[in-house]
């Protein structure tokens, strides 16, 4: 069996992964909160851990591989947009969870086994605030429930920071009521027109920290395998869902492997409205397709920052038009079944190296270029698919992706054109033959001439 290497935050270093468990290999990684269209460092988390899932699926087996990653769906983001727009808060969440998962669909991210949504889960977050007050690690004040960070001797241990290191700068709510300045919110009070539940400290609603927790434990149990999300959430996020979840299950390890994606920029620095480098993902997708964006993503290791440009995007359609290319020279070969070339394999198990492993897509596209005989183009078409499959990529038929998804009535407007063409050619009226050319080619469709009729695709 191929052994994984992932880089693990909380060791500072690769390591050989090792599950609990290989027949039920548990990873969770933090979702969106539901209040807005997805962004791009929405779209670069999930696609690097859709990543990670497919190659433990291929390794461990589907049926063994269980995957959860949450929708936040209560959040003072939320609260925030509904007094902005006066929108019911459930249609706010529910318009953007399907936004969501559209964008996520689009970018051939596959869903994960479970998709818990917080609000469904209050229960068992409750539950979890009286153990950590049974244990000594949490406190009543103010209305709110607060865990004491003090308790805990190996708080920090995830982040690496000092206390003092952890307070300068930090998301950290400052409140008189608090022991310690670092000590977080697990229940807070809800006024009568806020989101909130009944609870033994009255009526409220959980910390954004408690929500993973308590979900996770729930679908996973108390100590699992991976837990991911992007490297912004290491401090407080993770380090507070670590902290509480150890606490309140003495003996367990919650998770075994944090696994942290670098952080998006944009032309070299951090995406941010006030700079005007702000994309939402349907924004991009207007400009290129959404398997372009999935590739420029794999093109840097996850671990490292990412740096989004446009003229990235056009170079990753560039590359995908050459993968096309070559699955369309032998569209009427039926590929061969196969299994991943080994090189893309070991490239995803060193620690999702996918610069590597796209490499090895492009000596397999040129093996299917090379290919004379039907047998060596179905053999060669079957490893290329196979070894992009791993990746998420190339899912497409190749003549689509060259027709750009038009839609049925343009693409028979385009069809109609060429028809015109060809009788035009026909009758030897070759001006307007050009005519029909240049005209398709000023809307961006390209012809190409082939003994077995006239084919186009998207410049």
């Amino acid at each position: 069996m191929t052994t994984i290497y992932l880089h693990n935050t909380l060791k500072r270093r690769k390591e050989e992964f090792k599950p609990i468990d290989a027949s039920n290999v548990r990873m969770y990684v933090c979702g969106p909160t539901v209040y807005d269209r997805a962004h791009l460092g929405n779209a670069k988390t999930p696609v690097t851990f859709d990543v990670l899932y497919r190659l433990l699926r291929y390794i461990y087996g589907s049926a063994h591989v269980n995957y959860v990653s949450n929708i936040t769906d209560v959040d003072d983001k939320i609260l925030k947009k509904h007094q902005e727009t006066g929108k019911p808060i459930r249609e706010i969440t529910e318009q953007t969870y399907q936004w969501y998962v559209d964008d996520m669909a689009k970018l051939n991210v596959l869903a994960p086994n479970h998709r818990p949504r917080a609000t469904e889960y209050i229960g068992e977050m409750i539950e979890l605030v009286k153990l950590l007050l049974a244990n000594g690690h949490a406190y009543e004040a103010a209305g709110h429930v607060l865990f004491d960070v003090d308790s805990m001797p190996g708080y920090g241990s995830l982040s690496g920071r000092s206390m003092k290191e952890m307070l300068a700068g930090a998301r950290i709510e400052v409140a008189d009521y608090k022991k310690n300045p670092a000590d977080f919110v697990l229940w807070k009070p809800s006024s009568p027109d806020q989101p909130g539940w009944d609870s033994p400290w009255g009526y409220g609603r959980p910390g954004w920290h408690l929500e993973c927790s308590a979900m996770s434990s729930k679908l996973l149990g108390n100590s699992f395998d991976i837990h991911g999300g992007g490297a912004d959430l290491i401090f407080p996020h993770h380090e507070n869902e670590c902290a509480q979840s150890l606490c309140a299950h003495p003996g367990e390890k919650f998770a075994n492997y944090w696994v942290h994606s670098g952080m998006l920029m944009v032309d070299g620095v951090k995406m941010s409205k006030s700079l005007g480098n702000f994309y939402l993902i349907d924004e991009v997708l207007e400009k290129a397709p959404a398997e372009a964006l999935r590739l420029l993503f794999l093109g840097t290791h996850y671990h490292q920052p990412f740096n989004f440009t446009f003229e990235g995007l056009a170079q990753s359609k560039a590359v995908l038009d050459k993968f096309y290319n070559a699955l369309l020279r032998v569209k009427n070969v039926a590929a061969a079944p196969a299994e991943p070339d080994n090189r893309v394999v070991e490239a995803l198990a060193d620690d999702l190296n996918t610069p590597l492993a796209i490499s090895c897509l492009h000596e397999l596209a040129n093996n299917l270029n090379k290919a004379e005989t039907a047998d060596e183009q179905a053999r060669c078409k079957g490893e290329l698919l196979a070894s992009a499959d791993l990746l998420g990529l190339l899912w497409q038929d190749a003549e689509s992706w060259f027709k750009g998804g038009e839609n049925d009535a343009a693409a028979a407007a385009i069809e109609a054109k060429i028809a015109e063409r060809a009788a035009a050619k026909k009758n030897k009226d070759y001006a307007l033959a050009d005519k029909i050319r240049n005209e398709l080619k000023e809307q961006g469709i390209l012809l190409e001439d082939t003994p077995q009729g006239t084919t186009w695709k998207k410049a």
